[in-house]
Order: structure tokens, then C-alpha cells, then sequence
């Protein structure tokens, strides 16, 4: 399919997408349009008067001709107040409109966001995402409550006066069979040539975002390695290609407006070097000349006004190709059908021949064989990258093997809803998250219906209860947007008094207690210890102090179990552990 075709295909398609929205609300929309229509029209009225009262001037009559001109005058006045109100009316419907058709759109993106595999936000910056929700939602708002109703007057205002022109003198249409298919090959030729500048614009901004947003989040560790300089330029750097893709697009496209401006005032000598032709001929009339003169620039003035607003309308779409491929990408496989639902689960797992990697081509776990029984605490070490944390990927299903099978109490999790599985599991990652709310809210997010007295049962075992109290507001103190006002061992606290509130049967501990002191540690893990009882549990640590009183210890060296038992018998082997061991207490 030839390039130009591609174009048009993918502009069909975003506005079939656009309309989609639109229909929600069609009732809105035909009102809207209708006051548009009816508003052009009373507007067109104008000229055809204005030609009527000069015609309507004959000298030496007097007062009959004032009156009469006074008549046109005053109904061109008339029309021209109707016109005013009705579009004010339309311009509050299409607010509303507007703002109701992003709200959706925001909704289904964040709907979107919810349904994402875990795995994409871990190869899209978070910056873009963001930008997508927020800028480019933003532009489409724009060009909906403005670009709509301009192209829309536009297209009524160009019918309207090109009927009216030829009711006056068909004629001195001839002058337009020149300059209208000017006018459009040139808006094609020149918006074809800038509309991947306004793509590379938006691609750009999402760039940028994306890098402000690493950098807000990296504040501490800039300061700590002193690279504000450094940050700067690469800042400068990534703002300078973003201010070029602006400054291209906006440049270029604003080219089509004068260029369409210099063709539309062509016309409009000839018309008047052919209307004046005309009139000393005597097919035509002044006022029949004026009123033509007002409907050309009627009619030429709105096809300007669209090319000025092409820019606009270029943006607008490469925001709307960002905002619907978000839209468009492909959530977390749906569950079988009679998909399995996990509820009292006992705890057994197994993994068989599983195979895994983040790239298909380079496997990170590889013919992995383990078996876990039910109620025992197991223990993950290993090096760096050796694959840890890929187990609980695995096991939540935040990612699925490319072979082999992990089963819980024999059944193969990707046959069960995800849901009844992750609910089946606590999790406490090394990674706090506390959002927005109060403490209590935080504490019982995983448990709407949890009471005041679970919750400080909670927090009293993990150690945090005397600090929740010492707050202005006890467990209703409001936590900042990422618990900001609050340390990092203290969050990772609450984190845990969160994790040992939840029914769960099985448990998950990603270096749970790496933010908190030795003295903590301990306390921690005596109340960890009867949560734990009975349940089934994985403990990632680097720690290998923590882990000593583990059921079963697996030794993971690039992607492989390379040891697996207790503390004593690994020692024993004087192996891969034992070198670990050594490594910490030598």
C-alpha cells in the first residue's frame, strides 16, 4: 500500500476510534452541531442584507430610504444577536461534551494501566506513560473544544456562502475554479510533509518526561554521587530535542496558514477585478457585488482558518495514536475457560523443567526442578541476578514460563484465575509502597473489612504499633503520597504489619526486613515466626543470618538451583553456600 494510502487508512481509523466516544454522547453532539448549523446561518444572513441596503440607497428620495435601509440594518443586527447566543450555547455543550469524552478516556486508560502484565511497565518509562495520560489527553481536549467546532463552523460557514454566491452571479464563481484546487493541493502536499514532525514532537515531550521522572525520584543518589552537573547537561540535552521537535513542527506548520491566506486574497482581486467588469456591464448590481465580495471572504476565510488550525489537528492526531496504542495494548492473558479458583490452598508447590527469561532468547532460569511442601519456609540466596526474585514472578504469574509447569497443590497455576492465586499469597518487598490515606487504610488495604483491633494486632507484631501511636492522629494520621513523611524503616514496618493482617496461606518475604536495624530484625522475626506458622513461605535475603532457621535453603547461581538443604547440611557440603556463608562472617 503506497505511503499517502497508509496515511489515510490510519487517519480513518483514529477517527472511527474518536467516534466511538463521540456516540456516547450523540444526543450532545446533534444539539450541538444543530446550534452550529443554525448559528452559520443566521450569520450568512448578514451579507445578503448588507448588498439589500445598499441597493436599497437611491439619491434624492430621503427618508423613504433611510427607512428602509434602517430595516435592513436593524434585521442584519437581529440575526447577527441570534447567531451570538446560539453559539455561546453550543460552546457550553461542547465544554461538557468534551470534558465528559476525556473523562472517559481517561478512565480507560487507567482501566488499561490496571489490566497491563507487569512486564510492560518494566519496559516503558513511567514519564511517557504519564505523558500519555496527561499532556496528550490534554491536547485531544483541545482540539475536540476548539478544532471541532472551527472545522465544523468552517464546513457550514464554506456551504452556506458558496449557495449564496451562486444565487448571486454564477459567474464570478469561475474565479474559484482556480483557486480551490490550489488551496488543497498545496494543505495536502505540506501537511503530508509535517505531519511526522508533530509524531516526533509528541514522542519527544514523552522522552523528556520521562527523564524528569527518574530524575525526581533519584534526587538523593544524584546529590550523594554529586552528578547535578551531569544531570543537567543530559537535561539540557533531552530539553534541547524536545524544544527542536516543537520549534520544527510548529514552524513548519505554521507555514500552510499564509500560504492558503496569499491564494485566498488571489481570489479576492480577481473577484474584484471581475465583479467590477460585471457591474459596468449592468449583470450585476453594487449591492449584489458587495454581498459577493462578503460571502468570498466568508467563504475563503474559514479554508484559512483551517490551515492555520492544521498544526492543531496534526498534534491532535499523533496524541491520539499515542493515547489509543496505550489503549490497544495487550492486557494479562484472560483465564481459562472453568478456570480453577484457589481457596483454602494447603501449600504445595512444585516447579517442573520450568524454562524462563525476560528475552525469549536468553533464559534466566533454565530446566528449573523444585518441590515444596506445605507449610515450610523456604529460602532463596544467591549472587546478584542469579534469578531470586524471577521465582516470585513466577510464582505470582506476573510473568509465565516459556516451558515447564508450576503447580499449586498439583494444579498448574496458568489453569487457575489470577486472582484466586495472588490472593492465596502475602507479599513484603524490599520496595515500600504506601499510598495516599491514612495509616489504617494503608494497614487494611488488602482487607476491606478488617477492624481497628486486627489492624493494631498487626502492627503491635510487627513492631510498628508504638510508633502509629506516638502520631498526631494515632492510625487516622494521613500518610503523604508515598509515605514521604515517613522514614524508610518505618514504611517497610508497615509494609509487614500489612503483609500479616491478610488471611493468607502462603507467604513471600523480599528481603522484608532490609530497611530496618539489627535490633528490629530480631523483634521482627520471633512475631514473623508465628505468622508464619504453618503457612507456606519464601524468603529472599542476602542476608544469611536471617535465613538459618529456614526448612529448606535453595542456592540459585544463574538461573539454577546449584544447592539445595538445610543451613547445617550446606555448610556441610562446603560448597557454594559455604563460600557465600564465608563471604558475610569471614
Amino acid at each position: 500500500m503506497p505511503n499517502d494510502e497508509v496515511v489515510q487508512s490510519s487517519r480513518l481509523k483514529l477517527m472511527k476510534r474518536l467516534w466511538i466516544y463521540l456516540y456516547h454522547y450523540k444526543w450532545m453532539l446533534i444539539a450541538a452541531i444543530t446550534l452550529n448549523i443554525l448559528s452559520n446561518l443566521f450569520a450568512l444572513l448578514g451579507p445578503l442584507l448588507s448588498g439589500y441596503a445598499i441597493d436599497a440607497i437611491e439619491p434624492g428620495v430621503g427618508s423613504v430610504v433611510f427607512q428602509r435601509v434602517f430595516d435592513y440594518c436593524l434585521r442584519m443586527l437581529l440575526f447577527y444577536l441570534i447567531a451570538s447566543i446560539l453559539q455561546y450555547v453550543m460552546s457550553v455543550i461542547m465544554t461538557k461534551l468534551t470534558q465528559r469524552i476525556v473523562s472517559r478516556m481517561r478512565k480507560d486508560i487507567f482501566e488499561k494501566m490496571t489490566e497491563l502484565p507487569a512486564g510492560y511497565y518494566d519496559t516503558h518509562s513511567v514519564g511517557d506513560i504519564l505523558s500519555r495520560v496527561t499532556y496528550d489527553i490534554d491536547t485531544l481536549n483541545t482540539s475536540l473544544s476548539s478544532d471541532f467546532i472551527q472545522v465544523l463552523s468552517s464546513l457550514v460557514t464554506i456551504v452556506g456562502s458558496l449557495v449564496m454566491m451562486i444565487l448571486i452571479s454564477p459567474p464570478l464563481l469561475s474565479v474559484f475554479l482556480l483557486t480551490i484546487p490550489l488551496s488543497i493541493v498545496l494543505t495536502q502536499y505540506m501537511t503530508g510533509k509535517f505531519r511526522p514532525l508533530f509524531r516526533k514532537r509528541s514522542a519527544k515531550l514523552g522522552e523528556l518526561n520521562g527523564f524528569v521522572e527518574e530524575i525526581i525520584s533519584g534526587q538523593q543518589t544524584i546529590k550523594v554521587y554529586n552528578q547535578e552537573e551531569n544531570m543537567i547537561v543530559r537535561f539540557d540535552e533531552k530539553n534541547k530535542e524536545a524544544v527542536d521537535a516543537y520549534y520544527n513542527a510548529d514552524y513548519y506548520g505554521s507555514m500552510v496558514g499564509p500560504a492558503v491566506t496569499f491564494i485566498n486574497n488571489l481570489s479576492l482581486s480577481l473577484i474584484s477585478v471581475f465583479g467590477a467588469f460585471l457591474f459596468l456591464a449592468g449583470s450585476l448590481t453594487l449591492g449584489n457585488l458587495s454581498s459577493f465580495v462578503l460571502y468570498s471572504r466568508r467563504f475563503s476565510g474559514p479554508i484559512n482558518e483551517i490551515s492555520n488550525i492544521i498544526g492543531e489537528l496534526q498534534s491532535a492526531f499523533a496524541a491520539a495514536e499515542r493515547v489509543f496504542r496505550l489503549i490497544d495494548e495487550p492486557g494479562e492473558a484472560s483465564d481459562p475457560a472453568e478456570a480453577h479458583v484457589f481457596e483454602d490452598v494447603a501449600g504445595d508447590i512444585s516447579f517442573e523443567e520450568v524454562t524462563f527469561g525476560y528475552s525469549p532468547d536468553q533464559p534466566i532460569i533454565k530446566n528449573l526442578n523444585v518441590k515444596v511442601d506445605a507449610g515450610s519456609t523456604i529460602a532463596i540466596v544467591g549472587p546478584t541476578g542469579a534469578g531470586k526474585t524471577t521465582f516470585i514472578n513466577l510464582l505470582m504469574r506476573f510473568y509465565d514460563p516459556q516451558k515447564g509447569i508450576i503447580r499449586l497443590d498439583g494444579v498448574d497455576i496458568k489453569k487457575a484465575t489470577r486472582k484466586s492465586l495472588r490472593l492465596s499469597f502475602a507479599m513484603v518487598l524490599q520496595d515500600t509502597w504506601l499510598f495516599a490515606g491514612t495509616v489504617f487504610d494503608n494497614l487494611a488495604y488488602g482487607k476491606a473489612d478488617a477492624t481497628l483491633e486486627e489492624v493494631q494486632a498487626a502492627a503491635k507484631a510487627a513492631m510498628i504499633h508504638r510508633y502509629i501511636m506516638s502520631l498526631p492522629n494515632g492510625y487516622d494520621t494521613k500518610i503523604d503520597e508515598d509515605g514521604l513523611n515517613i522514614s524508610q524503616g518505618q514504611k517497610q514496618l508497615l509494609t509487614i504489619a500489612r503483609a500479616m493482617l491478610l488471611d493468607a496461606n502462603l507467604l513471600i518475604l523480599d528481603e522484608a526486613t532490609s530497611n530496618v536495624d539489627t535490633n528490629t530484625e530480631l523483634k521482627i522475626q520471633l512475631a514473623m515466626k508465628k505468622l508464619m506458622h504453618g503457612k507456606t513461605t519464601f524468603v529472599i535475603a542476602h542476608r544469611l543470618s536471617t535465613i538459618q532457621d529456614a526448612d529448606v535453603i535453595l542456592v540459585v547461581d544463574q538461573g539454577s538451583v546449584v544447592e539445595q538443604g538445610t543451613h547445617e547440611e550446606l555448610l556441610a557440603k562446603r560448597g557454594f553456600y559455604h563460600n557465600l556463608y564465608a563471604s558475610q562472617f569471614s
